[in-house]
């Protein structure tokens, strides 16, 4: 079987016992602070486990795009060095919310892999969670038992906690998990050595391939366990491990989803797959790379030097790396082989074929600017090598290493294999120290505590009212108490909400809630996956009692003008650039609108006035927001709303249309474009290969712009007696000052060449030494100038100036 018949295969099977097959949510977080990236498939269905949000359905199956580079979840190291390990994997799984449990989780798991896909049984082991003394769990007999349908007890196998016991952090929804395990060994090796002696021992062909994790239990933040009102199933199942034991393969690098790849970075470099091991390795890491980078950035994540964007550029950067080290690739390649990537893996996730081009660019551009800075690191290393050549020392020190790390992203090994190649070593113990300050300084600039929610009254989805409401009366659900960087919040859920939760780059609402006998100010309202969080630095001293909540209804409004500002512009943009332009980001706020968008040029004078005209004429044309709630994602689809890349839509959603401009959108806006008043485009920019950024200001904002615009006018045209033009004064002040200038420059040439005569009549020979010094009157340059025509004019001069300014 192919990979896409593997897939379609588990995709057909859970279909038919009723599962509801969803798509993958965008590997991108964006509503969870407390992930970067999703890194497994639990993840876009966090809220079904913690009780915030009801499941549409009791069953689901989906494959799930995961990143995991950071973190617990760290296999970057690994990644190309062994057979398994991914940066980007798709994770096949199966979801019960409340539904079924052990029974039917273990049956359907064997009959899909023995069954369906013909894995062979004697080659398969079951692992149950052993129990533990510490937590008083004793061993699941329960899913031992039902093992024992399927396989011999040899085979079944008790494991650790680490290995057993899932847990989504620190706190929250966890429970024993049963693992399948098979031996990818040839017969002889399995003669020789058990399998079962190999689970779980690293071994890269006696492999884990699906994780059933049964969810019984809460822990709380002192580490209690506590069982959970509803029990859960969350199976995850790695597919490229999946695709390498159907197709008979040793590693996963050898299987369809990766061959294709790897055999065209072959064709590039010129080097043969499978003859050389550090080749080999590059090959699998570019190919491995190569789909974390392309996924992230269809997603909507642009490499930068900033959180997830600076993960996605470390990522490419050592795909780069690999290919100049080990291939000798010094020119950009990687770019080259994301239309086999698109082939293989488009039909399942269209916004690769979609954004094909954007990330093509993005790469490219990425990889140039890499290669330009080693070549610079390589410089910085030559400079320390001739020093140590010349001072006879051998060792590079660590500080300098981890400069060139810190710096112009070299690896420690690149920094070693060059000094090993000029007879060098690097001091390891001082690089890792230096390494370790750097990671403790982020642990502690991201350190955050958090408590366990105090839940005041059992609630399922927390209803927002703040489209149609700025103030209502609420009661306080549940809070938690947060730690970070010294500063002490508090998180407050309520059981109805005006306040707006950021996201879709619009900012969060501020205001208050008042009771009889407090006000409690609100700073920020945030959303944790659905959940809104409304932040204070105070808790209520009665956080049962009655409140009324209201928002600050005048940077709502402000925020709602520049929110709808942004749809107006994306519209102009596409009506006079062209229909590619598409939204890759904005920030909407009181103050302004930022509007990032996919354009491989800067936008010129001419162009940037015409969407500026067609905007305003947009707004004065009034047109009434016409918003519709709750609309099925196919129907919203046919209206001609625009879907943005990297965003996880419902099956319904709220379109918001202002005329000819039709979007998906969850954020506040006027009641017509008129509200706006006018919006004014005070800059453009390019923020990455690929994308352009507008900044602009609507409402007060513009009129404050155009106030200060006038008031700098006006002041510069009082500092003209003339009163002829303020243009045509300027060019007048600019010619004038440029005869000047000419002027000066000629005075100072003449003043120049009387002090050189000077200079040569003041000559004292002192012994074969001809001996200058003098006081001038000259600035800085006009002396060094003078002191570089003396010295080829005259020989064994010393010449001593010293400038009177």
């Amino acid at each position: 079987m192919t990979s896409q018949e593997i897939r379609q295969k588990f995709f057909d099977f859970f279909q038919s016992k009723q599962h509801k097959i969803v798509e993958s949510a965008p590997m991108v977080v964006k509503n969870d602070p407390t992930l970067m990236f999703t890194n497994a498939g639990m993840n876009q269905f966090k809220d079904y486990f913690l009780g915030n949000q009801q499941s549409p359905y009791p069953r689901i199956a989906d494959t799930q795009k995961c990143l995991r580079v950071s973190g617990k979840h760290n296999d970057l190291e690994e990644v190309g060095h062994d057979t398994y390990h991914h940066t980007m994997f798709e994770m096949l799984g199966n979801w019960s919310f409340g539904d079924y449990f052990k029974t039917d989780a273990i049956d359907w798991a064997w009959e899909f892999l023995n069954k369906e896909i013909q894995l062979p049984a004697e080659r398969m082991y079951a692992t149950v969670f052993g129990g533990d003394a510490s937590e008083n769990l004793s061993r699941d007999d329960e899913a031992a038992g039902m093992w024992e349908k399927y396989l011999p007890l040899e085979r079944i196998l008790n494991g650790s906690k680490k290995d057993n016991f899932w847990e989504m952090g620190d706190t929250g929804p966890c429970g024993p998990c049963s693992e399948i395990h098979i031996d990818l060994r040839p017969d002889a090796e399995r003669a020789k050595i058990n399998g079962r002696d190999l689970v779980n021992k690293d071994h890269p062909q006696v492999i884990e391939i699906w994780n059933l994790v049964f969810i019984q239990f809460n822990r709380k933040a002192d580490g209690q366990l506590e069982q959970l009102p509803a029990r859960h199933v969350d199976t995850g199942m790695g597919f490229e491990r999946l695709t390498m034991a159907v197709q008979g393969k040793t590693s996963n690098y050898d299987t369809d989803i990766f061959q294709p790849v790897i055999q065209e970075i072959a064709r590039i470099s010129h080097k043969k797959y499978g003859e050389n091991l550090q080749v080999d390795i590059a090959m699998r890491v570019i190919a491995d790379h190569l789909r974390a980078i392309s996924f992230s950035i269809a997603d909507g994540q642009i490499p930068s030097n900033n959180k997830a964007g600076y993960v996605i550029r470390r990522i490419l950067r050592r795909a780069v790396r690999y290919g100049f080290t080990f291939l000798h690739l010094t020119t950009p390649f990687i770019h080259e082989l994301v239309h086999i990537l698109v082939k293989q893996m488009g039909s399942y996730f269209p916004e690769l074929q979609a954004q094909q081009d954007l990330i093509k660019k993005v790469i490219r551009e990425e990889e140039a600017a890499f290669l330009r800075t080693l070549e610079s690191g390589i410089k910085r290393l030559d400079q320390i090598i001739k020093r140590n050549q010349t001072e006879q020392t051998e060792m590079i020190q660590g500080k300098e290493a981890f400069e060139l790390y810190d710096t112009f992203g070299f690896p420690i090994d690149l920094t070693e294999l060059i000094a090993k190649e000029n007879s060098m070593k690097v001091a390891l113990d001082d690089f890792t120290a230096e390494m370790e300050k750097q990671k403790s300084r982020s642990r502690e600039a991201a350190a955050v505590e958090t408590g366990d929610w105090v839940v005041l009254i059992p609630s399922g989805d927390e209803l927002f009212i703040g489209y149609d409401q700025t103030e209502a009366p609420v009661k306080i659900t549940r809070f938690r108490k947060v730690q970070t960087k010294g500063k002490q919040l508090y998180h407050l859920a309520f059981t109805q909400t005006p306040f707006y939760a950021e996201s879709g780059g619009q900012v969060g609402d501020t205001g208050f809630i008042e009771s009889v006998n407090e006000r409690i100010e609100i700073l920020n309202t945030v959303k944790e996956n659905n959940l809104i969080i409304h932040l204070s630095e105070q808790l209520p001293a009665n956080p049962t009692a009655d409140f009324f909540a209201v928002i600050n209804s005048e940077n709502r409004m402000a925020t709602a003008r520049n929110h709808s500002a942004t749809h107006l512009l994306h519209y102009a943009l596409r009506k006079v650039v062209g229909n590619h332009v598409e939204q890759k980001g904005s920030l909407v706020d009181p103050e302004r609108l930022r509007f990032d968008f996919s354009h491989f040029q800067k936008l010129s004078s001419d162009e940037l006035a015409q969407i500026e005209k067609m905007v305003n004429q947009l707004i004065w044309a009034n047109a009434a927001k016409d918003e519709n709630r709750k609309v099925p994602v196919k129907e919203a689809m046919a209206m001609g709303a625009m879907a943005l890349f990297g965003e996880k839509y419902g099956e319904e959603v709220r379109v918001i249309r202002f005329g000819d401009s039709v979007e998906l959108c969850g954020g506040t806006h006027v009641e017509a474009t008129g509200n706006i008043g006018i919006v004014k485009i005070i800059a453009e920019s390019s923020i990455a290969a690929g994308i352009r950024r507008i900044e602009a200001v609507s409402g007060q904002g513009a009129l404050n712009y155009y106030q200060s615009k006038a008031t700098l006018v006006e002041e510069a045209e009082n500092l003209f007696k003339n009163q002829q033009g303020l243009i045509k004064n300027i060019q007048v002040l600019m010619e004038d000052n440029q005869k000047l200038l000419k002027q000066m420059e000629e005075i100072k040439r003449e003043k120049v060449k009387a002090i050189k005569q000077a200079l040569r009549n003041s000559v004292e020979e002192i012994g074969d030494i001809r001996f200058i010094c003098m006081q001038t009157e000259l600035d800085a340059a006009s002396m060094k100038d003078l002191s570089f025509q003396l010295k080829d004019e005259m020989s064994r001069l010393v010449l001593l100036l010293a400038s009177a300014e």
